[in-house]
C-alpha cells in the first residue's frame, strides 16, 4: 500500500513538472531534459574573454552545473546529449529597452504582448527591461503568464508608465502635476508591482527630482530619454542610466532653456562637430562616470531612417510584419531618404545623420572605454522597421561597428545589463552555478559577429526553445498584436 502511495505521489510530481509548461508554450520547446549536456561547442561566455573552443556544458534543473573542455568533461549518463561540433553558445542577451508596444502611426502605439514576448526569445533575448511602458498592467500581466509557463517569453523587469511633464507629444502618457504627482505615481506604481521608471521628454527637474528620490527610497533605480533635463542635470539628481546617449543630450544646444524641450531636441550638424576625446563632449563622459551613470545605447533605432538605403530591410523583417505595418514602413524608409526632403530640411543632399550617428558610435565607445556602464537595447519604435529580438542582435552588430570587438559587444548586451539589475550572480555570464540562460548559435559570432543572427536554440532556465517555431508563430503578425 505504501509502495502504491509513493507511486502514486512520484507519477503527481511528474505530471505536475510536465504540465508547468503550458501546451501552447510546450510546441516551442526543444528540450527540457532534467539533463542536458552541450557539447564540443565554442563558448563566448560573456565576460568578453576570448572565446574557448571544444568546451562541454552541463545543465541540470535548470542551472549550468559545469562548463569544462570536451576531452576532459564527465557527461553523466542520464544527461541528453547534443553535439554542437560548428555552434557557439553566448549568454542569453539582456534587453536592456526592449518595449512590449510597437508604433501604429500618428503617434500611437499598440501592445504587441502576442508577437514580441516570442520574437524576443527567438532572437536569444531571455531577459528584458520594458524601459517605458504605455500599457503598464498588461506588461504586468504578461510578466505573470510568462512566470507561469503559460506564454513563452523573456524574463521581464517591468517598467513603469512613463513619467512625463506638462506638454507632452504623446497622447497615451498621463503629464505630471508637479512633485507631489511625482512621488504619488512611483510609489503607487512600486505597489503594483513594477521594479524601475523612465522619466520622459518634458519632465522638469523639480519633478524628476522627486521621482528619483521615491524610487531610490523603495530600492528601485530610474532611467531617462529626457530633453527638458540635460545629461548632467539628471546626473545632478540622481539618475541610474539615460538612454539614448548624445542623440538626446539637449546640453550641447545653443539656446537652451531650463525645463524646456526645444521645439528641435536634435542637431545632428552641431552633433557631428563634438569630440568625444576632449572638450565639452568629453567632460560630459567623465561627469556622467564618476556619478556612476550608465547609458543605454539603442543604435538600431537611429540607423533606421538615417541613412538612404541603410540598414537593409531583411526579409525575416518583413515577413514579421503585418500587411499594413509592411507597407508603413517600406513607405516611411523611401520618404526619409528622400533628396528633396533633405534638401529642403537641411540645405543638402546629403542627411547630416549620417555623421550624427557616427558621434554616437563614438561616444558610446569613448564612454564604455573610459569606464562608464553601458548597457544594450533597440528601442522598436522610429518607422516601425526595428522590431523584438532581430533588433537586438542589430544593435550587437552595430556596437562591433562603433569600434568594440565582438567579445566586447557581447559582453556589452549580456554581463553589463545584468550587472546593472543587480543580477550578474545569476545572469549574464556563462559560469557553473548560474542559470542556464543560454543561446546556440550557428557559426562562430567571436569573428564575424553576422552570426549572432544564427540563432538555433535559446535555452532559459535549462529549457531549449526552438527559435524558427517561435518566429514562423508570429510571421505577419508584428504591429496587428
Amino acid at each position: 500500500m505504501r509502495r502504491a502511495m509513493i507511486l502514486v505521489l512520484l507519477g503527481c510530481c511528474s505530471i505536475a513538472v510536465a504540465q508547468s509548461l503550458s501546451p501552447e508554450v510546450r510546441k516551442f520547446v526543444k528540450t527540457d531534459a532534467a539533463v542536458v549536456a552541450l557539447t564540443h561547442v565554442r563558448v563566448i561566455d560573456g565576460t568578453g574573454a576570448v572565446a574557448r573552443e571544444d568546451q562541454t556544458i552541463i545543465v541540470s534543473k535548470g542551472k549550468i552545473e559545469s562548463v569544462d573542455d570536451a576531452s576532459a568533461a564527465n557527461v553523466p549518463k542520464d544527461a541528453q546529449v547534443v553535439d554542437l561540433h560548428g555552434y557557439s553558445v553566448i549568454p542569453g542577451l539582456i534587453g536592456m529597452h526592449d518595449h512590449m508596444f510597437y508604433p501604429m502611426g500618428n503617434g500611437v502605439f499598440g501592445e504587441m504582448a502576442f508577437s514580441f514576448p516570442r520574437l524576443y526569445l527567438a532572437g536569444g533575448v531571455t531577459t528584458i527591461r520594458t524601459t517605458g511602458s504605455l500599457e503598464p498592467y498588461a506588461d504586468l500581466e504578461l510578466k505573470k503568464s510568462i512566470e507561469a509557463g503559460e506564454t513563452a517569453g523573456p524574463k521581464m523587469h517591468v517598467t513603469g508608465p512613463y513619467l512625463e511633464g506638462k506638454g507632452s507629444w504623446a497622447i497615451q502618457l498621463h503629464q505630471l502635476t508637479g512633485p507631489e504627482d511625482a512621488t504619488r505615481t512611483v510609489n503607487f506604481w512600486l505597489d503594483q508591482g513594477v521594479d524601475n521608471f523612465k522619466a520622459y521628454m518634458f519632465i522638469t527637474r523639480v519633478e524628476l527630482g522627486a521621482a528619483i528620490a521615491a524610487a531610490h527610497k523603495r530600492g528601485a533605480k530610474v532611467t531617462g530619454h529626457l530633453c527638458a533635463v540635460d545629461f548632467r542635470e539628471a546626473a545632478d539628481l540622481g539618475i541610474d542610466d539615460l538612454e539614448h546617449g548624445l542623440f538626446v543630450d539637449t546640453e550641447f544646444l545653443a539656446g537652451k532653456k531650463p525645463d524646456v524641450c526645444p521645439n528641435e531636441p536634435e542637431d545632428p550638424v552641431a552633433m557631428a562637430k563634438l569630440d568625444a576625446n576632449s572638450g565639452p563632449l568629453h567632460d560630459t563622459i567623465q561627469y556622467l562616470i564618476q556619478r556612476h551613470v550608465a547609458v543605454t545605447s539603442t543604435l538600431p533605432v537611429f540607423e533606421m531612417g538615417s541613412f538612404p538605403g541603410r540598414p537593409t530591410m531583411q526579409q525575416r523583417v518583413l515577413d514579421a510584419l503585418s500587411p499594413d505595418a509592411r507597407s508603413a514602413v517600406l513607405s516611411n524608409r523611401v520618404r526619409a531618404s528622400d533628396t528633396s526632403r533633405i534638401r529642403q530640411r537641411f540645405g543638402t543632399d546629403v542627411s547630416p545623420y549620417e555623421g550624427a550617428f557616427k558621434k554616437e558610435e563614438e561616444f558610446e565607445y569613448a564612454f564604455s572605454k573610459a569606464g562608464g556602464l553601458l548597457l544594450a537595447g533597440l528601442d522598436p519604435t522610429g518607422m516601425g522597421g526595428v522590431i523584438a529580438g532581430f533588433g537586438d542582435q542589430r544593435e550587437v552588430e552595430l556596437l562591433v561597428e562603433a569600434g568594440f570587438t565582438p567579445v566586447e559587444a557581447i559582453h556589452i548586451a549580456t554581463a553589463n545589463g545584468a550587472q546593472y539589475l543587480g543580477e550578474l550572480d545569476r545572469i549574464g555570464t556563462i559560469a557553473a552555478g548560474k542559470q542556464a540562460d543560454l543561446v546556440v548559435i550557428k557559426g562562430d559570432p567571436s569573428k564575424k559577429i553576422e552570426d549572432i543572427e544564427n540563432v538555433e536554440t535559446v535555452f532559459k532556465d535549462g529549457v531549449g526553445y526552438d527559435s524558427a517555431k517561435l518566429i514562423e508563430s508570429v510571421r505577419g503578425v508584428v504591429g496587428s498584436r
